[in-house]
């Protein structure tokens, strides 16, 4: 079989089936963007756990903004506050953020970014909370799984909006 070079027709079919067959979702990074613990009324909170239990209050949001055409940050915020009675055991919260490329037809953009995106950040997150409040002297704070898609469907809810827009800061960083 004799070597034939390739022409750029071929070279330009070869790339748009590349292009065709990448991934949906590619993780570039993941990393922590803020964290924050605090445990004011330690150590005499400690000694009033072991006679009542503490409430927890865990609220997540997820932010999203726009770094190229397909590249995109998305932010999974964490906090959580432990009171026990009128004491506050500790107050945590968490950025977590990812930078994903993106390769998928605009109409799947919006779920990928508030559902999936989300999705494959939060054990990670869920994990740091676990460590940070073990660290921190207290039982390990077990976050539940999280319904991703019911909170975009709340926010689009709340918008009156079938879009949630993301943050353009490759424009805002050229004003």
């Amino acid at each position: 079989m004799a070597d034939t070079p390739e022409t750029n027709e071929d070279a330009n079919e070869a790339e748009g089936a590349a292009a065709e067959q990448a991934p949906p979702v590619l993780v570039n990074a993941q990393y922590i963007k803020d964290l924050s613990f605090e445990a004011p009324t330690a150590p005499g909170i400690f000694q009033v756990m072991q006679q009542q239990q503490p409430e927890i209050n865990v609220n997540i949001n997820v932010d999203t903004n726009k770094y190229d055409e397909n590249v995109f940050e998305v932010v999974l915020t964490m906090a959580a506050t432990a009171m026990v009675g009128e004491e506050t055991g500790f107050i945590l919260e968490l950025e977590y953020a990812g930078v994903f490329t993106l390769n998928c037809p605009p109409e799947h953009l919006q779920p990928l970014i508030f559902i999936e995106c989300p999705r494959l950040l939060f054990p990670f997150a869920r994990n740091i909370l676990a460590q940070v409040t073990r660290d921190g002297g207290f039982p390990p704070l077990m976050v539940g799984a999280v319904d991703f898609v019911a909170m975009f469907q709340r926010e689009l809810e709340t918008r009156g909006t079938s879009e949630i827009e993301p943050v353009d800061t490759a424009e805002a960083n050229t004003e």
